[in-house]
């Protein structure tokens, strides 16, 4: 049983796991505190991939302190050899005496044993303590692990009147710069970044994070690491002068099985990444096969939806959509401009898609609002 000061130490380790917000994937985000007569005698977090994990820098931190302290770990402790060791293994021959585990990792490869493994040494283990706050931390890479398929955000910008840009596709900005660096951030913990060739068309996305919009301490290491740009062109549309394939960081462009020839040769010379993928019942690229070719080929946790009406409204028919962030602009468009969802069909008020409204806050003149789509 967890008592209240494992409470506090387990909001330390949360705490400290979120250092590793922009920075861990394709790994989870892991904060480990260690603690022997009352006093926190080391802490570490998992900065990247293919670096010590947080239990390793914990240890080190403590160094003969180990020995007999309490262990708070955000996610269930490694059991397996991958690019670096066990971290169980690690815990037990520094002599920890007991082991607080958040949650379980979902990871099948782990999946209890690393738990099962510390008691087996004689370890105390207890799983659970602040298990909410912690899956909220790894929602992506939970839903990877057990679902093979990113967690999906969708991100709109829109004017009180529900509109995203006028008729012409002219939108820059709807939105104010306090909302512009929050999208910043938002792209800075994203693993890939999900939009349609029309935003590449009529927009010129870049789709990359700016460190001089992120307003973090460490911003330009957090923009060194761009997210993976994922454009849905079914048809090989994409324009060769696009700015995307020119930032740094890799753009792969998404095409429906059957369109390679000269074209895709070109865009893969003007650097573009090229697969082909099939079709789904409208011709277009079957956004579910391309959800678990991203988990599967990129390990891709976090997805983030920046695009138009059309493809946003066929993620969201198809129930593909985790979250909406919506940015809202105290403006109007006007009924001509373009609206914030394609979704056809929908006739009767018992057609409706329902919200859940999560949370609401105000950034500088515009409204946050995040949402949770009722599954159908």
């Amino acid at each position: 049983m967890t008592t209240a000061l494992d409470h506090e130490w387990m909001a330390r380790a949360l705490q400290l796991a979120g250092h590793g917000r922009y920075t861990s994937m394709p790994n989870p985000r892991v904060g480990c505190v260690l603690v022997k007569d009352g006093q926190r005698v080391g802490e570490g977090f998992h900065l990247r991939a293919g670096e010590p994990h947080a239990e390793i820098h914990a240890l080190r931190d403590a160094g003969v302190s180990a020995r007999g302290a309490t262990a708070y770990v955000t996610l269930e402790p490694c059991s397996h050899h991958g690019r670096t060791g066990p971290c169980c293994e690690a815990l037990i021959e520094a002599g920890v005496a007991r082991v607080v585990v958040a949650m379980e990792d979902p990871n099948p490869v782990v999946a209890g044993t690393g738990s099962q493994k510390l008691r087996d040494a004689g370890i105390e283990v207890e799983v659970g303590c602040l298990e909410v706050d912690a899956r909220a931390l790894n929602a992506g890479f939970i839903m990877r692990m057990l679902e093979g398929r990113p967690r999906v955000r969708l991100k709109q910008a829109m004017s009180l009147d529900g509109r995203t840009a006028m008729a012409s596709g002219e939108s820059q900005w709807i939105t104010g710069p306090e909302a512009r660096r929050d999208v910043q951030r938002l792209r800075a913990e994203s693993c890939a970044i999900l939009s349609g060739v029309d935003s590449i068309i009529f927009d010129n996305s870049r789709l990359t994070v700016r460190a001089e919009q992120l307003g973090l301490d460490d911003a330009e290491a957090i923009s060194a690491r761009q997210p993976l740009r994922v454009i849905v062109d079914s048809q090989l549309r994409m324009p060769l002068a696009a700015a995307c394939l020119t930032e740094p960081g890799r753009t792969l462009v998404v095409a429906v099985d059957g369109m390679a020839g000269p074209r895709r040769a070109r865009l893969e010379d003007a650097g573009a990444e090229v697969i082909e993928l099939p079709a789904g019942g409208d011709g277009r690229v079957d956004l579910t096969v391309l959800l678990g070719w991203l988990a599967q080929h990129e390990q891709c946790n976090e997805l983030l939806v920046e695009t138009g009406a059309t493809l946003a409204g066929a993620l969201m028919d198809a129930d593909l959509v985790d979250e909406l962030r919506l940015y809202v602009a105290p403006t109007l468009l006007g009924s001509e401009a373009r609206p914030l969802l394609a979704l056809p069909g929908i006739e009767r008020m018992d057609q409706q898609r329902r919200l859940e409204i999560v949370d609401i806050r105000a950034l500088g003149q515009d409204w946050r609002i995040l949402a949770r789509p009722e599954k159908k």
